[in-house]
C-alpha cells in the first residue's frame, strides 16, 4: 500500500466516531497501539495545570474514545509532534483551553493526575511531553465536546494519546470529518529539519543518529545530518552559544560514565570545529553520565534512549 493509502487507512481508524465528530489526521508513520471506547461515560478533561494538589477539569458525558499511537520517527520533540495536531483543532474552531509542556503542566504530578492508557502502548517521558485540551461549547456555554492530546518522545520514536468525548447534545454537522480524499499526508519536522525552532522553543535538542564505537568516545566518520544542521544554524546566527552534553546508560560507575559522556561531547565539539569551522568559543562540552535518563535503565530500549549527546541553548544574543 502506498504512503498516501496508509495515511488514509489510519485516518479512517482514528477515533472512529459518529459522522459529525471531528477526526484528526496523523502522519503515515503512526501505528495504533491501543484503543478503548466507552459509552455512555464521563471524561474529566484537564483544563488547568497541576496546582495546589489538583488539576482543574471539565466534565463531558457521552461517547468517550481513547487511542494511543506510536510514530517510529527518531529525533522528534513533543512540540513537533503536537504542532500539526493543535493546528488542526484551531482551524476546526475548537477553543484551546490548556496547552502546556512537561514541567509547565506540573511534571510528575500532572502526568499521574490525568488519564493515560497503560504502557507499553503509551509511553510518557516525564521530561519531554506536551499536553493540550480543546473544547467545543453549546450556545449556553456548556461543553459538548472535549479532545485531549498527550504527546511524548523517546530517542527513536514518539507517542500520541488522543481522548475524545462527545455528548449527545453536540450539534449535528458542526464539524465535518476529514475524508481520505480530502486529506494530505501530514509531515512532522525532525531535529534536522527544524533544529533552530526546536532549540529556541524547548532549549535543547538530541543529536540523533550519531555513531560511537562501543564503550569509546570515538565518533564515527559520518557525515551526520544533525551536525551539519547545527553548524548551519550556528553560522546563520552568530549570537548563539550552546553546550554539548553527553549522557550514558547506568552500566558501570558514575565516575567512568561521566568521563565517557564528557569525551563523547568533546568529540562532537571537535568535529564541529574541525569539519565545519565552527568557532570553538561558542561550544562547551560537558558530561552528565547517567544522571539525566530519558528512559528506564532496566530495559535495553531505555538504556539506548539514555545514550545520547544533546545540544543545550546557553544564550542567543
Amino acid at each position: 500500500m502506498s504512503r498516501a493509502g496508509v495515511a488514509a487507512a489510519l485516518i479512517g481508524m482514528l477515533l472512529a466516531a459518529p459522522a459529525a465528530a471531528f477526526e484528526l489526521a496523523l502522519p503515515s508513520t503512526a501505528r495504533m497501539t491501543a484503543e478503548r471506547n466507552t459509552a455512555p461515560d464521563r471524561y474529566a478533561a484537564p483544563v488547568g495545570v497541576y496546582a495546589e494538589g489538583q488539576v482543574a477539569r471539565v466534565n463531558v458525558d457521552g461517547d468517550v474514545r481513547r487511542a494511543a499511537w506510536r510514530l517510529d520517527t527518531p529525533g522528534l520533540t513533543a512540540l513537533q509532534v503536537m504542532h500539526p495536531l493543535r493546528q488542526q483543532l484551531s482551524e476546526a474552531g475548537y477553543d484551546i483551553m490548556l496547552d502546556c509542556a512537561a514541567s509547565e503542566c506540573g511534571g510528575f504530578d500532572f502526568r499521574f493526575a490525568i488519564e493515560v492508557l497503560p504502557g507499553p502502548n503509551m509511553y510518557v517521558n516525564l521530561r519531554a511531553f506536551h499536553f493540550i485540551t480543546a473544547l467545543r461549547r453549546a450556545d449556553d456555554g456548556t461543553p459538548t465536546e472535549a479532545i485531549s492530546i498527550l504527546a511524548s518522545t523517546a530517542a527513536t520514536s514518539a507517542y500520541v494519546q488522543i481522548v475524545q468525548a462527545r455528548s449527545g447534545d453536540a450539534p449535528a454537522g458542526e464539524s465535518a470529518p476529514i475524508t481520505p480524499e480530502a486529506t494530505a499526508e501530514v509531515h512532522l519536522a525532525t531535529a534536522t529539519g527544524d533544529l533552530a525552532a526546536t532549540l529556541k522553543a524547548e532549549g535543547h535538542v538530541v543529536l540523533t543518529r550519531l555513531e560511537f564505537e562501543t564503550g569509546t568516545s570515538a565518533l564515527g566518520p559520518g557525515p551526520f545530518a544533525t551536525l551539519e544542521r547545527l553548524a548551519e544554524l550556528l553560522k546563520a546566527d552568530p549570537g548563539l552559544r550552546v553546550a554539548l552534553v553527553g549522557h550514558t546508560d547506568a552500566v558501570g560507575s558514575l565516575e567512568a560514565n561521566t568521563v565517557l559522556s564528557r569525551k563523547r561531547a568533546e568529540a562532537v565539539r571537535e568535529r564541529l570545529v574541525q569539519s565545519y569551522d565552527v568557532d570553538p568559543d561558542r561550544l562547551e562540552a560537558r558530561g552528565a553520565g547517567y544522571l539525566a535518563p530519558r528512559g528506564s535503565n532496566l530495559t535495553e530500549a531505555g538504556r539506548e534512549n539514555n545514550r545520547r549527546v544533546e545540544v543545550v541553548l546557553l544564550s542567543a544574543d
